[in-house]
């Protein structure tokens, strides 16, 4: 959680790259602006990322 932006708050992510073939799947459907990349995350990850999601969400209510 960077709390730190001057945009307000915002929730960090480390994940891998996209690999090229599905970055350019996505930019077809939606493509990133130039200060965003496309990521991957293993389903495993699911749960963990639900709860920094949640811990983002009470911190920013906080704020």
């Amino acid at each position: 959680m960077d709390t730190e932006t001057a945009q307000g708050p915002e929730l960090v992510l480390q994940c891998k790259f996209a690999d090229p073939a599905m970055r350019s799947a996505c930019r077809q459907d939606s493509p990133p602006a130039d200060h965003e990349g496309i990521i991957g995350s293993p389903v495993s990850m699911v749960q963990q990322i639900r709860r920094a999601c949640d811990a983002a969400e009470a911190v920013g209510t906080q704020l």
